[in-house]
């Protein structure tokens, strides 16, 4: 019976030794019945009589979606109420085997099984260094990973050492509504030797990947083309997606060092617009529909999977106003106005909010500013540890 098990379900040699001992019947069998041992209509009965509590993650993020649904209804549900489910049905979690169904049997997921979700514009792919491409058909070439082409991007250093997503997303905290089980202090002590970490107001109040994070995906103008007659799609010449009726692209797409904001916990983080959701009705080949309307301006505080050792220099924040969405008119370069796009600026605060924190608020960055004798005397240190590294270098 073991043996026959085994086959069926296409067992790894791995996951075999892990399940030695049971029968079919341990898993499938529920109220005299066969059943889908894993599935969250049954609420996983199977695998929750060993794995007590995993169910849990049903009620939450992954497998409700319920953040992704309460931005489309007050977004693109407005102007068609039938949005999500055109659009955003393809990826949530509804059994446990979609993680830990392998191509070789039951197991811990991988990262590569993550990323079959966690990929694209979400928190995952850029863990292994790869970003989004522009979404003209023109783009879309290189390696293919699941279907989906990607730029190639430095990955995070904990990628490069082969940590996979479960060293910090446990079990225990998906189970139980967190996004981690660990955060960067619980493995790493600031070394007092360097000098942004002898600097209270960056150990008080910054989350480390604030200045770890070396860069960040990031997606301004977020444009659904809806068409009413299909045939018109093709001249547009985008990356279909998941709808008959939309397609989606961009205004414009990055992947430098994120903007910053307030998160949740108060502390300074990068932000990223979680959408800045643009609509447009292609009723005909002249339209005449609803174009460029602006339906939300949201951005989210994120933890960009791009850690790397070094971090930015002194006036990559304090002298540095749009990082923190308070760009100058004077640094303007795009004239979103007279472009038809509603805001002034991507990266000015007005019209615009932090949907799970705040701005920064230009008072705070003024006083965050000011060249007091310390920064100099800070500035002045860290410029002196560069110049000895050139020297170093340099040296015959």
């Amino acid at each position: 019976m073991l043996f026959i098990a085994a086959c069926c379900l296409g067992l790894s040699s791995e996951a075999t030794a892990l399940h030695k001992g049971l029968t079919c019947g341990s898993c499938h069998v529920q109220g005299g019945r066969a059943s889908d041992p894993a599935s969250s209509s049954g609420r996983a009965a199977g695998c929750v009589v060993c794995h007590r509590g995993h169910d849990r993650i049903f009620d939450h993020a992954m497998a409700t979606r319920s953040g992704e649904k309460a931005f489309a209804e007050r977004s693109y549900s407005k102007v068609d109420s039938g949005f999500w489910d055109k659009n955003c049905t393809s990826c949530h979690v509804g059994s446990c085997l979609d993680c830990h169904g392998t191509v070789s049997g039951i197991a811990k997921p991988s990262v590569a099984e993550c990323q079959r979700c966690h990929k694209g514009y979400f928190a995952g792919w850029d863990y292994s260094g790869r970003a989004p491409r522009e979404d003209n058909m023109r783009y879309q070439r290189g390696i293919a990973v699941n279907g989906e082409t990607f730029l190639k991007m430095l990955p995070d250093v904990h990628y490069s050492a082969g940590m996979t997503c479960g060293a910090c997303h446990s079990m225990a905290s998906l189970t139980g509504g967190k996004t981690s089980s660990k955060g960067c202090r619980d493995c790493h002590k600031p070394d007092v030797k360097v000098i942004e970490h002898r600097i209270s107001a960056h150990m008080e109040r910054l989350e480390c990947y604030a200045c770890h994070s070396a860069w960040g995906a990031q997606e301004y103008g977020t444009f659904f083309l809806r068409f009413r007659d299909q045939r018109m799609k093709d001249d547009f010449d985008i990356k279909p997606g998941p709808s008959s009726e939309y397609l989606r692209t961009a205004y414009l797409k990055k992947q430098d060092v994120p903007p910053l904001g307030i998160n949740s916990r108060g502390l300074v983080s990068p932000i990223r617009p979680q959408f800045i959701s643009y609509y447009t009705d292609i009723m005909s080949a002249r339209n005449g529909g609803p174009e460029n309307i602006l339906l939300a301006a949201e951005w989210r505080a994120y933890f960009p999977h791009t850690v790397q050792r070094g971090s930015v220099t002194c006036e990559g924040c304090h002298d540095n106003p749009t990082r923190f969405l308070l760009e100058p008119e004077s640094r303007r370069i795009f004239n979103l106005k007279k472009d038809g796009m509603g805001l002034e600026s991507f990266w000015l605060q007005k019209g615009q909010q932090v949907s799970n924190g705040s701005f920064m608020d230009a008072g705070r960055y003024q006083r965050m500013s000011r060249k007091s004798p310390a920064y100099t005397k800070a500035y002045i240190e860290k410029w002196k540890t560069f110049l000895n590294r050139v020297e170093h270098l340099s040296r015959p």
